[in-house]
């Protein structure tokens, strides 16, 4: 982000100095932000759906199936500058760092409270819910310089991410599984250029992308009830899904084939203009972070045990009021009350030297 005291999702931890000039902001990016955090909210919606509900079901799937990797491969994009400038490692520190630490924290005490369990213990190690991908960016982000000098990155982060899922002796410390797994999409995201965004922008792109999109929505309403959705959250090998280990390596091709398929045809169809929902799209983190509390809170004080919730009517509803949440958590007024944790600026923990440094090479 190039805008001092504002941070999103994609891209905390790679913004230049405060006093440096400010770059135009690219609406499409922007745009594209907001509307990929509005799939993550109603994804998180209809989970307790599934069950009762086909059609949730096969709108969850897909959805999972682009979401994030859309997010993460925007990441990568604005990670294209990062090295290890001084400022560069402060604004990651302050930036995804600190406020994966804070939120681990609450989102702890969330758990031992609401949810009854007092018990839970705080670890730094194991992600709880959205933090792991806090954790993900800070080590995707530091292994930038390695990715921008090797010969086949995507090939390589590929093979990665397939040992990964083949491997269950990982185990849950930092969620190195999906910190591995979802590994491809942010590479990509490094080797993407402009060029390579101005061709889902076209209108070939756009009209292509109906079918397309339409395609997979019929696949996933055949696939809902014979598929397991947890191949999607990343997070588990094979062998930990009941599966023999081959299908980690090709579910991994499969999978990373369909979700760059699908966030080409959602990002084709996002706006290129500003819209009014495009300063939005610089809050993100501030969404993300904060409407799990609310998706959590609506488990542990049982929402859904309500039998309207459970009709066409009821879900519906229930996809307008997480639209409606996550749109009021990415607004201004809620950055400047929670900026405190999301942008921290730290001076007192940086040493003056660092700091003098990373202006002299502006």
């Amino acid at each position: 982000m190039e805008q001092p005291g504002r941070t999103d999702l994609a891209e905390p931890g790679s913004a230049p100095p405060a006093a440096a000039p400010k770059k135009k902001r690219d609406p499409f990016f922007d745009n594209a932000k907001y509307l990929a955090i509005v799939l993550v909210a109603m994804g998180h919606a209809w989970e307790p759906l599934r069950g009762d509900s086909r059609a949730a079901s096969a709108l969850y799937i897909t959805v999972y199936t682009f979401h994030m990797p859309a997010f993460i491969i925007i990441s990568g994009y604005m990670s294209r500058s990062f090295d290890m400038r001084p400022d560069k490692l402060r604004r990651l520190i302050t930036g995804v760092a600190v406020p994966y630490v804070l939120f681990e924290v609450a989102y702890t005490l969330f758990k031992r409270t609401a949810g009854s369990d007092p018990d839970y213990p705080f670890s730094l190690l194991d992600p709880w819910y959205l933090t792991w991908f806090l954790i993900a960016l800070f080590v995707w982000r530091l292994t930038t310089p390695i990715w921008k000098v090797v010969r086949w990155p995507v090939p390589l982060s590929l093979a990665i991410a397939m040992l990964a899922a083949i491997s269950p002796d990982i185990g849950d410390d930092l969620d190195l599984q999906r910190v591995l797994q979802f590994l491809p999409f942010f590479v990509l995201g490094l080797k993407l250029k402009p060029e390579h965004f101005q061709l889902v922008r076209r209108r070939e792109a756009r009209v292509l992308a109906v079918p397309v999109m339409a395609g997979a929505l019929l696949f996933a309403y055949w696939a809902a009830p014979r598929m397991n959705a947890a191949w999607f959250y990343h997070r588990d090998s094979a062998q930990e899904l009941g599966s023999p280990g081959w299908t980690g390596i090709v579910m991994t091709l499969a999978m990373f084939g369909c979700s760059i398929v699908l966030v080409a045809c959602f990002l084709a169809w996002v706006p290129r203009r500003h819209m009014w929902f495009t300063a939005l799209g610089a809050g993100t983190l501030y969404g993300y972070l904060l409407h799990g509390f609310l998706a959590k809170g609506s488990r542990f004080w049982d929402w859904y045990d309500h039998d309207w919730v459970h009709t066409p009517a009821g879900e519906i509803a229930l996809t307008v009021i997480a639209m409606t949440v996550i749109t009021t958590l990415c607004t201004p007024p809620v950055q400047r009350l929670f900026r405190f944790a999301m942008e921290p600026e730290m001076k007192w923990a940086f040493r003056r030297d660092a700091e003098e440094l990373a202006k002299g090479r502006k």
